[in-house]
């Protein structure tokens, strides 16, 4: 299990270096499909859960008050830096040894290997959610598509009730719909959304 999950990790990984060097200054300010949330904001939540987050997590360790409060956006070459601290992270689940026994959230404490997988989600619906914004698209393996819906449909409903997820949507053509559509639709999220033209495009 830890294997393909590692796998997985960082094959979402590679894709969301990919879709951060994408992201031009001007689309920072852009919509995004997350609600209220600008795609500076979006940024800044996805590098810091999906890179810094998840390399705390291995370390066990939590994340420090000066990384939750960092503007990761305003930093010369932000993508790169990501890019970097992504391969850390990687790195860190890459020792079997993570994997065993819980990971301490502050709040709670939960198995390594569910952890691994909601971070994996994370960086997966938040890449698409970038990449949407941008104008790019973001690309999913069947493997990863079926656990993100896995992970999704297991946990939609608690994220519903701290409001990290908004109702599903009914997909245009369900029939035809890969794991991963289904995974965002039931995340809330319409496959089919797009931003103003010029906002995908500055």
């Amino acid at each position: 299990m830890e294997n393909s999950l590692h796998a997985h990790m960082t094959e979402a990984a590679a894709e969301a270096a990919r879709i951060a060097r994408g992201v031009t200054p001007g689309q920072l300010c852009g919509p995004t499909p997350c609600g209220t949330w600008d795609t500076r904001t979006l940024v800044n939540h996805w590098v810091l859960y999906t890179s810094h987050g998840l390399e705390h997590r291995a370390l066990r360790k939590q994340l420090p008050e000066e990384l939750t409060e960092r503007d990761f956006t305003a930093e010369p070459d932000w993508a790169g830096a990501y890019a970097a601290q992504l391969e850390r992270a990687v790195a860190a689940w890459a020792d079997p040894a993570v994997w065993e026994g819980e990971v301490d959230l502050g709040f709670a404490a939960m198995p390594a290997p569910e952890i691994a997988s909601l971070v994996i989600k994370e960086t997966a619906v938040h890449g698409w959610d970038v990449a949407t914004a941008t104008g790019q698209e973001f690309r999913c393996s069947p493997g990863l598509g079926e656990l993100i819906l896995k992970v999704v449909d297991e946990h939609a409903e608690i994220y519903r009730q701290y409001e990290g997820f908004a109702e599903p949507v009914a997909l245009a053509a369900p029939a035809s719909a890969s794991a991963f559509e289904r995974a965002l639709a039931l995340s809330g999220r319409d496959p089919q959304w797009a931003p103003p033209r010029s906002a995908a495009t500055r």
